[in-house]
């Protein structure tokens, strides 16, 4: 026969769970324009009569008035060597801390629309319903039926209840980082031609589809992750001349990167970063056609702040900002100086940012720091703190203040390592929202690296980039075969966080922040902090529940 339940998108099922685990979720609300995503996990469970086969699969059918809505996917698991940070202590809410198989990434069925597992082995099916904004409220159902010619049949039901408003559009701000480098890399292409082109494209639009709305625009080949004296492939996407001393910039590449975002809805262009990471002490690496032969210009030998790369850097900038203003993108534009600098780097920072700050006047330059003193002495006005160190940021009332997270953040805080449950990854919406968070950054949007690019590694081996860190920080999809870009089960959760942050703005204008807040952390049990995370499905659905109750409440006029 075959067992089978309905259950959360918050649930992670392993290999070797039981099914009486679970919760069967059998009833949700949601707001017209909404993803939402369930799992139906199965087991096939053998009797005397069923005939062992090398292949057990079920066929899969979507009935009921959400079908056509509905998407399936299999949930796969995926090899994690390391899954914890071992620099980090340890709080209670992970699921395992040991290497094994996670399950992450969300890939097309099997067999034309079959769902495959083993005999006593639970296996999920994703399943996603993307609700148009033009929905009429009311109740839906979604039947789940599976057909096996060896393990028969089960059915069952799922409710949603579609309120009569619609989910707001985002304003806030998030990127993760994107490498258009590994994609050459992993796919064997060269960089910028035709095939990389396509590539870059759809994984750009999967990036806008999980609510990415700034690109991280490789005007010279981010220097990120890149061990001294190290290189990455060049990906720069300005051509650079100089000839007899005069440098000329061609800007086609440039221009050929912004139509793209503008046909995947990419709003925000996030410029890559004018110096080294940790420290700001050197030029990143910088390719150009000089007097006829092309060959590095600058790189980790070039000081930060020394007159040659001085007189480059303020040049470019300058044909940059003309170039941009001349289409009419300059103020979609934000702008970089080094990621994650200490507080001994302050002095190389603050001469850096020196270098370009006339020029970029009224642009928003923002890095990743974590050292209060950068604010405090005025030398970064637009900070980005981690979310374990953002308390002072906060007593200061920073304006338009945004936060990261990375591998340091492994103890108390939201996090998306596959070690940690998805509720945790999902909290971080009511984070957000408390403390008027303007913007989100991930540096691992699709990083295929080991540690300071070293090597291409294949995510499918191993997620932790070769014992480097926690699996789940470095990537949130996956390359598939045909150059496209396939979901994680992280993706869509944090997805999922970002529509909560929309409903909860929505059911603000009705009743007022504090208000808001206060119902969250009634249902939460304790004060929202960035160090408190929910513990479970339950109470991270109910939440939402009490939200989407209260908008409800008011547009029925009853407040």
């Amino acid at each position: 026969m075959i067992d089978a339940k309905i259950v959360s998108s918050l649930e992670k099922i392993f290999l070797d769970d039981k099914l009486e685990r679970f919760e069967q979720t059998e009833r949700l609300t949601a707001l017209r324009g909404e993803r939402v995503s369930v799992q139906l996990v199965h087991v096939f469970v053998p009797d005397a009569e069923t005939v062992s086969a090398a292949t057990k699969t079920a066929a899969l059918t979507l009935g009921g008035s959400l079908a056509p809505y509905a998407d399936a996917r299999q949930v796969m698991q995926v090899a994690a060597t390391k899954v914890t940070n071992e620099k980090k202590p340890l709080d209670d809410n992970y699921l395992r801390t040991t290497p094994g198989l996670y399950p992450d990434l969300l890939a097309p069925l099997y067999y034309n629309g079959r769902v495959v597992g083993d005999e006593g082995c639970p296996q999920a099916t994703w399943i996603e319903i993307d609700l148009p904004e033009t929905i009429e409220a009311g109740e839906y159902t979604l039947t789940c039926r599976l057909d096996s010619e060896r393990f028969g049949a089960w059915e069952g039901t799922f409710t949603l209840d579609v309120i009569d408003a619609v989910l707001p559009k985002e304003d806030i701000y998030l990127t993760q980082w994107f490498h258009a480098d590994c994609l050459a890399n992993y796919y064997q292409v060269e960089p910028w031609s035709e095939r990389h082109w396509e590539i870059v494209e759809d994984f750009a639009r999967v990036a806008r589809r999980g609510g990415i709305n700034l690109l991280l625009t490789p005007v010279f080949t981010p220097p990120l992750d890149t061990a001294v004296g190290g290189e990455r492939l060049t990906t720069q996407l300005v051509g650079v001349t100089r000839t007899n001393g005069v440098y000329a910039f061609d800007f086609s590449l440039l221009d050929r990167w912004i139509e793209m975002c503008d046909r995947v809805g990419i709003e925000y262009l996030e410029i890559s970063h004018f110096f080294t990471q940790w420290g700001a002490q050197h030029a990143p690496k910088v390719m150009a056609t000089v007097d006829g032969e092309y060959k590095k210009l600058f790189g980790w030998e070039t000081e930060a702040t020394g007159a040659e790369y001085t007189e480059f850097l303020q040049t470019f900038l300058s044909a940059f900002l003309d170039h941009m203003k001349a289409r009419g993108d300059d103020r979609r534009c934000f702008f970089h100086i080094s990621d994650e600098p200490k507080g001994e780097h302050l002095e190389y920072y603050r001469a850096a940012k020196a270098i370009v700050a006339e020029l970029l006047e009224g642009y928003p330059i923002m890095d990743a720091l974590s050292d209060f003193g950068f604010y405090g002495e005025r030398v970064v006005s637009n900070p980005i703190p981690s979310t374990d160190h953002i308390a002072p940021f906060l007593e200061a009332n920073v304006p338009h203040l945004w936060t990261y997270y990375c591998v340091g953040q492994a103890y108390l805080v939201s996090n998306r390592y596959l070690a940690m449950p998805a509720w945790r990854n999902r909290c971080i919406g009511m984070q957000l929202y408390k403390y008027r968070i303007e913007g989100f950054l991930q540096w691992g949007y699709n990083f295929y690296n080991n540690r300071h690019s070293g090597d291409a590694i294949n995510p499918y081996c191993d997620a932790s980039g070769g014992f480097w860190v926690p699996a789940g920080d470095m990537f949130s999809v996956y390359p598939a075969q045909d150059g496209t870009a396939m979901e994680s089960t992280r993706f869509v959760v944090f997805y999922e966080a970002l529509q909560d942050i929309k409903a909860m703005k929505l059911c603000e204008q009705y009743y007022g922040h504090d208000a808001v807040v206060a119902a969250i952390e009634e249902e939460f049990g304790q004060n929202i902090t960035f160090e408190t995370c929910t513990k479970s499905a339950e109470v991270t659905l109910r939440i939402r529940a009490r939200i989407n109750q209260m908008i409800r409440t008011a547009i029925n006029g009853n407040i």
